[in-house]
């Protein structure tokens, strides 16, 4: 055997080394990502177990909502010559007849007295309706009422107006501050 011969028999030795060597790192490859697939699918699974095991009787809530006031506003009142506070949003003749509820967030600031807020819609033919939400809190406190509870709408379909109001008779002292947020209504 020649220098050549050598050569070429090592360096068949070696490839062939080699090429085993890949053909079992790429089922190796293989055998793992089939296991992490595998794993992957299985905690899925049982996680979705456990949330429909743990929540049967529990329905899923959701609320649609239009947001009408998305930040804080404050009625400060000062019944001295006033006899009313409001606050009013245009509802810019807006279709409410797909929506249930109006709901909105209130609180009163340094107020020792009892505070009733009426909140009324109008609509584009001018009817009126209110609803009476007695004693703020002092801390924000979340309020939801039917609008079927607005008696004096018979259309809904053209909305102007929606109104908080502080009335001097439907308070107990003569000055104070009340917050509204997170003014919506829901399906």
């Amino acid at each position: 055997m020649d220098k050549k011969d050598i050569y070429e028999h090592l360096a068949k030795i070696y490839l062939d080394a080699s090429s085993k060597k890949k053909k079992k790192s790429k089922a190796h490859q293989s055998f793992f990502r089939k296991l992490f697939f595998i794993s992957g699918v299985s905690v899925f699974a049982f996680g979705v177990f456990l949330f429909f095991a743990f929540n049967r009787n529990k329905p899923l809530k959701s609320e649609i909502a239009l947001l009408l006031q998305p930040d804080a506003v404050k009625i400060n009142f000062h019944f001295d010559p006033a006899k009313k506070e409001s606050y009013s949003l245009d509802l810019n003749k807006l279709d409410l007849t797909r929506f249930k509820t109006l709901g909105f967030s209130a609180k009163k600031v340094n107020s020792i007295g009892m505070i009733s807020l009426r909140v009324e819609f109008i609509n584009d033919f001018n009817e009126k309706s209110e609803v009476y939400f007695r004693d703020i809190p002092l801390k924000w406190q979340d309020y939801q009422t039917e609008l079927s509870k607005f008696k004096n709408i018979g259309d809904w379909s053209s909305m102007t107006h929606l109104s908080f109001i502080v009335e001097e008779w439907n308070v107990k002292e003569k000055k104070g501050i009340i917050y509204i947020d997170n003014v919506r209504l829901a399906k």
